[in-house]
């Protein structure tokens, strides 16, 4: 598809329907939706389930085969894939996550992680799948290191949010990790060079061009060059790192002074964005729509520039919550 093309539409081809409550997020299993696998998607809600789906071969439509219950007592928030795609694991208001394992046919809750205070909003998985990160409403964003055996090592407990912390996201290239927060904020951070403690290398927020209003998403390009974050004060911004600095010397070099910054404003809270691997913005907000943003062809002499790609006017009956591309 040309993105740079103005008659691109959205357009439905499947309504999934089961949960009981409110879908809170969406995840794709990385090592479906190509080479003949047929593609898997989790979804999570309030009604405390994670659902799988599972595409039908050729193309067909999707179809749930399986529901993950009676491990989480409260809203299932978040869900992720590890990168090997064997691993799912959810976030929950119940204050912990849950780490989920594909054997036999059958989906097995195979490790609890506890320690936050209360609920836990997010989940996210390193690059390599060595590391877990979570965050919750306890203002704090825990490190997990991964053992063998489905064991979990909590390595670290970052304190630096003033308030809620509604996302957890790693760098896609450089063990980095970002948190977005109600105090207005997004945080990097990175491990000591000298020893295995991590700590906040840069805090982004209204003073250096960001938001003014609580960040609700962040996400990266396929690259990690540009990030987008979503947030309550109504825009979208974009941002870049210097991907070889933060890679010299084995230590991490702080994101440089913005190289790319460009609002977009919407009806409603922007409530996600999400990167394609063409570089492609989707975002949902709380007007129900969804919108594609991509890079205009117009060059600036302090970088590109974006554009509203498309819109889809009430693509849900309410606040959109999640947006997901499939990679394959």
């Amino acid at each position: 598809m040309n993105f740079v093309d103005d008659s691109v539409e959205l357009r439905e081809v499947q309504k999934l329907e089961g949960h009981t409550d409110r879908v809170w997020g969406l995840a794709w299993n990385p090592a479906t939706g190509s080479a003949g696998i047929p593609a898997v998607l989790a979804s999570c809600s309030g009604d405390k389930t994670v659902r799988i789906w599972r595409q039908n071969p050729s193309n067909g439509p999707f179809q749930c085969t399986a529901v993950l219950e009676e491990t989480h007592t409260r809203t299932v928030r978040s869900c992720a894939w590890s990168p090997s795609g064997k691993l799912l694991a959810t976030a929950s208001f119940d204050a912990t996550t849950a780490i989920w394992e594909h054997s036999g046919g059958d989906f097995e809750c195979v490790s609890t992680l506890e320690g936050h205070e209360n609920e836990v909003k997010s989940v996210s998985w390193n690059a390599s799948g060595s590391l877990l990160a979570t965050c919750g409403r306890d203002k704090s964003v825990w490190i997990w290191e991964v053992l063998p055996g489905n064991e979990f090592e909590c390595v670290s407990v970052l304190q630096g949010h003033t308030q809620d912390v509604k996302m957890v996201q790693w760098h896609p290239t450089v063990d980095v990790l970002f948190s977005c927060s109600y105090d207005n904020t997004v945080k990097v951070w990175a491990e000591d060079g000298d020893s295995d403690d991590w700590h906040c290398v840069q805090t982004l927020g209204e003073s250096n061009n960001g938001h003014s209003s609580t960040v609700w998403a962040l996400s990266f390009n396929a690259t990690g060059d540009k990030m987008v974050t979503s947030s309550d004060d109504l825009t979208i911004k974009i941002w870049g790192a210097d991907i070889i600095r933060m890679q010299s010397g084995g230590i991490f070099a702080p994101l440089p002074a913005i190289m790319i910054e460009q609002f977009f404003q919407s009806i409603g809270q922007v409530l996600t964005s999400k990167y394609d691997r063409e570089g492609v913005i989707a975002s949902g907000a709380a007007d129900d729509a969804v919108r594609l943003f991509v890079e205009s062809e117009e060059s600036k002499i302090d970088g590109p520039t974006y554009k509203l790609l498309t819109r889809k006017e009430k693509a849900h009956d309410m606040d959109v919550n999640s947006v997901q591309w499939n990679s394959a």
